[in-house]
């Protein structure tokens, strides 16, 4: 008698229906899953019950996470769902900055801001006043002044400079580190290095005592007849040959040049003039904030054929900001920032203004706020303990928080409230010192005057003051009241308030901007509710 076989074990015995998975470069093939799924549902399940005994498929769950192609571009429908995942990590942050920063936060470890030897370090690292080794971010202006300073020496020839750009960015540290290559280079090539006169012309007491500050320089005071000025001595000076034989190249590095410009502007001309004279022996830098300063009087002084070269430096860009902040933190041997807490430094002070000093003070700033955090939770922890209230346990469990909260480096909360300080406009403190009541006509104003509305009566500020306060229910102030609130706030230089013969009539207009009355207001509740409703 013919015997019947079982379909299910010719399947899996025969082969013919189940195949092996096969390995192709590492991978397993899923084509046999796929025949198996266009099959009936009773068989597919029998069948997968079998192979699941034999062969343990590393795809039993993986259908049902698959990603399709159009979704993710790097995946395939065969890869695992954590395939590719390193490598989008890697590719989360595109800019070099930023990856540095990652790098350098993993490398170190985190330090100690109760010692105090690493917290006046890091301090002093980072203060105003402590110029780095190495001047970052300014090679090609650098390298500009250094030609312009290197051509003059060489040839013996007087010339001017004039350097500009916003505060902060570098223009008076550039000019001493360059003087420092400019007299090591002059050593070395066999040139005579010469002299120096650094000035800030805010501490001149006339404009024209720069030209006494000169003659002081050359030591030439003692032969100057009491009939002639400093200038006029210095002018007659320098237009005979055999003065010049004897005088060294000076080096003039007047900083604040824009102290320097009076009404006729007479001093700064006649200080410029004073490198055509024929025998000259000056190199004169003019160092100013003003980037508008040179289309003011470069027009004069190109028609007196003395027209200057110019060197602008350009605010900071975030990435500069956080590369000089590395570069002054990179010495010390452990973590001290967040890498987003230092981003966010550079990408606020790049936006605002550039001006790497304003950078420097919040860094500051941001780690006294980590050292104000450590000292709460060390208060909050003695102050239980005089009470008794605190058993051993609880006290060792605070301890062991408290030493992890010490070793935090500086957050980016930190960061955040330095910020504020450090961009607060003072009309935002004196909102927050109002009464609630002036607080509130301020908020019913600005809801009054968005969209196009720029001014209103008394008697319209007076309806929307009257509908905040019965949404807060607090009783309203009559319009008498309110009249005298708002020239109080008038007199602040808050409110303008114009006149009528009727009180309710009388227009009234903001003095500041709205952006500041909110971010004042923000703080409390029902005024941000009452700001963010329409």
């Amino acid at each position: 008698m013919p015997t019947i076989v079982d379909r299910r074990s010719t399947r899996v015995s025969g082969g013919s229906k189940v195949a092996d998975p096969i390995a192709i470069n590492g991978e397993i093939d899923s084509t046999p899953q796929k025949r198996k799924l266009r099959s009936s549902s009773s068989s597919t399940t029998e069948d997968s019950r079998v192979t699941s005994d034999l062969t343990p498929s590393p795809l039993k769950s993986s259908p049902s996470k698959w990603k399709s192609p159009r979704r993710c571009v790097n995946d395939s429908p065969k890869s695992t769902p954590n395939a590719n995942r390193g490598a989008k990590a890697v590719n989360l942050s595109k800019s070099p900055v930023k990856r540095r920063l990652s790098e350098s936060f993993l490398e170190k470890p985190m330090w100690n801001p109760r010692d105090m030897e690493q917290l006046n370090g890091v301090k002093e690292a980072l203060h105003v006043s402590r110029a780095p080794s190495n001047l970052v971010c300014r090679e090609v202006e650098n390298n500009r002044i250094l030609e312009f300073c290197k051509q003059a020496v060489e040839q013996e020839k007087a010339g001017s400079l004039y350097i500009c750009g916003c505060p902060g960015t570098g223009k008076s540290l550039s000019m001493e580190k360059v003087n420092k290559v400019l007299v090591n280079w002059a050593e070395e090539s066999g040139f005579q290095a010469p002299d120096t006169l650094s000035l800030n012309c805010s501490s001149l007491s006339n404009t024209s005592d720069i030209f006494g500050k000169i003659l002081d320089k050359i030591k030439l005071r003692r032969k100057i007849n009491s009939c002639k000025s400093p200038l006029q001595y210095l002018q007659k000076m320098f237009s005979e040959k055999q003065q010049s034989a004897v005088t060294k190249m000076l080096l003039i590095v007047a900083d604040e040049l824009d102290y320097l410009i009076t009404k006729d502007r007479a001093v700064l001309h006649e200080l410029f003039m004073l490198t055509t004279l024929p025998f000259s022996r000056f190199i004169l830098i003019g160092i100013a904030n003003a980037i508008d300063l040179a289309d003011k009087f470069l027009p004069k002084l190109q028609s007196l054929n003395c027209k200057p070269a110019v060197v602008t430096f350009r605010a900071y860009s975030k990435d500069q900001i956080i590369s000089i902040l590395q570069q002054r933190l990179k010495a010390f041997p452990y973590t001290v920032f967040q890498p987003q807490a230092l981003e966010l430094c550079a990408r606020k002070v790049a936006s605002a203004s550039g001006d790497m000093r304003k950078a420097l003070w919040i860094c500051r700033s941001a780690i006294e706020m980590l050292e104000s955090d450590i000292r709460d939770s060390i208060n909050s922890l003695d102050l239980p303990s005089l009470h008794g209230g605190v058993s051993d346990q609880q006290r060792d469990c605070a301890c062991d928080k408290a030493l992890i909260h010490e070793s935090n480096v500086v957050r980016v909360d930190h960061v955040a409230i330095a910020l504020s300080k450090a961009y607060r406009s003072p009309v935002v403190d004196t909102i927050q010192s109002l009464p609630q009541h002036q607080q509130i006509i301020l908020c019913s104003a600005v809801k009054l005057f968005r969209g196009k509305k720029k001014d209103a009566t008394i008697g319209e500020l007076n309806i929307s003051y009257l509908d905040i306060c019965k949404s807060t229910l607090i009783p309203p102030a009559g319009i008498m009241e309110l009249s005298s609130m708002c020239r109080v706030l008038g007199d602040q230089g808050i409110l303008k308030l114009g006149k009528a013969r009727e009180e309710k009539l009388s227009r009234v207009t903001l003095k500041v901007d709205e952006a500041d009355i909110t971010f004042a207001l923000q703080g409390i509740r029902f005024f941000r509710n009452c700001l963010q409703q329409s």
